[in-house]
């Protein structure tokens, strides 16, 4: 019988080899010219450190969600993390860093062209707000932020988005959310930099966005099964969790002692109030469940601790570091309570990412513009607790255009697939689990999943 092949398997292919051939033609530049001297080798040690630490994140965040969602779910929900790093690792190269950093395009996004497949990457001045390392450096240490934020929405929508659907989400997300997103905040023209908002390490481009799309994408799928029954379901490994929050506990300090984008007394401040952050939000939570009769358990600690590094991003290179205790400790407490409402709620955000990194990230702007200091980084501003309450209001109004606009995008992204593919699995792949209809995989190792004309088959293996 001849096995008839539709569109949409043919489609994802045949676009990576029209990139592959485009990319044959790009004209070559000499590698890292330094026309000025201006380069400092200090600098791009750390800063080819910290890229790395970053995408050190991605499969740490693999192993974070993973441990938490059902068995039959696991490889699927890790691998939809960790295929953000080729599919966007390709689409930054061909284009995602000119939409996000190229010429602005009055402020809200760059042109495509300027480093389309990377030109002018090698042999081009340094960035501006990065004078001593080459601009590729620069390029690809931005491209694991782009890379990780997709791979974040995955939480909300676990168990019950196919795979297709969610790859063509991380494409139309990066390009049309992320893009502009970081355009507006990192650009020395962005209009939101131009207005004197301060983001120092990705809380509005990264974690405000990804948690506004997780939002969105659990509204379009609507619940799982489990959900509309009231089912609990044990996480599949805890000490994935833990594992998980290790990684990107490490990796979080390239996150924003990389973002100083040198090695100098800044990048030492940022590193410092991440980790204080996260102690004290993996605390915050623990010691509030005790609080409210519950125990203290590892999947709080971890949750907490994510929470408050997520609560730092955006000020950590401009608060000093006894006050970044305070965002860790209220940014757990809040979303702690936002899960506990959640949970009473109908909306099925499967593993709290909008609790978590969405209101996470909310709260860590907002208290930018309550605890940011001069005394702390001369290039940015003081806050509402040093006399300044027009920074704070800046912050806000920031706040209010990111969330509109990254929930309507997302939303409207989300319909848009929903209307040319299956979005969500079927009824009967959802039972039997994403790892095996989706993947033909099987992380509990106790079955042969078989697949035959679209009839899924389980059968017993004799181990």
């Amino acid at each position: 019988m001849i096995k008839k092949f539709t569109v949409k398997q043919f489609a994802p292919f045949v676009i990576l080899i029209a990139i592959a051939i485009g990319a044959m033609f790009v004209p070559t530049a000499a590698d890292f010219v330094d026309k000025n001297g201006a380069y400092n080798q200090a600098d791009i040690s750390f800063i080819m450190l910290a890229t790395a630490l970053v995408f050190l994140m991605t499969p740490g965040l693999a192993f974070f969600y993973g441990g938490m969602v059902h068995r039959k779910n696991v490889i699927s929900t890790m691998i939809k993390s960790v295929v953000a790093a080729g599919v966007v690792g390709v689409l930054w190269v061909t284009v995602g860093f000119s939409l996000a950093f190229g010429d602005s395009i009055g402020g809200f996004i760059g042109n495509p062209g300027t480093f389309l497949f990377f030109k002018n990457v090698n042999s081009g001045a340094p960035w501006s707000l990065a004078p001593t390392i080459p601009l590729s450096l620069f390029a690809i240490f931005q491209m694991m932020f782009a890379i990780i934020t997709p791979g974040l929405v995955v939480g909300a929508v676990a168990e019950r988005i196919k795979f297709t659907s969610y790859i063509l989400f991380t494409v139309l997300f990066s390009l049309f959310i992320y893009a502009p997103l970081a355009h507006w905040s990192w650009h020395p023209n962005g209009f939101l930099m131009k207005m004197g908002v301060l983001d120092f390490a990705g809380g509005t481009v990264v974690h405000i966005s990804a948690g506004c799309a997780a939002l969105a994408g659990a509204l379009v799928l609507k619940r799982r099964k489990v959900h509309m029954e009231n089912k609990e379901i044990p996480p599949a490994n805890v000490p994935y969790v833990l594992i998980g929050t290790g990684l990107l506990w490490f990796g979080w300090f390239g996150f924003n002692a990389g973002s100083a984008l040198a090695a100098n007394p800044l990048a030492v401040s940022a590193f410092a109030t991440t980790n204080t952050a996260a102690a004290a939000g993996g605390l915050s939570w623990m010691f509030f469940d005790v609080m409210r009769g519950k125990k203290p358990s590892v999947l709080g600690f971890c949750i907490g601790a994510v929470i408050g590094l997520v609560a730092i991003t955006p000020g950590a290179g401009f608060v000093a570091i006894p006050q970044s205790i305070f965002i860790g400790v209220l940014a757990a407490i809040i979303s702690n309570v936002a899960v506990y409402y959640k949970q009473k709620s109908r909306l099925d955000d499967t593993l709290d990412v909008f609790p978590c990194h969405g209101i996470g990230g909310i709260v860590g702007m907002l208290l930018t513009g309550v605890f940011a200091t001069k005394l702390m980084n001369a290039a940015g501003n003081d806050g509402l607790f040093y006399g300044n309450a027009d920074f704070f209001f800046t912050q806000l109004k920031a706040l209010l255009i990111v969330v509109a606009f990254s929930f309507s995008g997302s939303w409207l992204i989300f319909k848009f697939i929903n209307y040319i593919l299956p979005l969500r699995v079927t009824e009967a792949e959802e039972e039997l689990g994403l790892d095996a209809s989706q993947h033909d995989e099987n992380y509990t190792q106790g079955t042969l999943l078989l697949q035959n004309n679209g009839v899924i088959k389980e059968t017993l293996v004799v181990q």
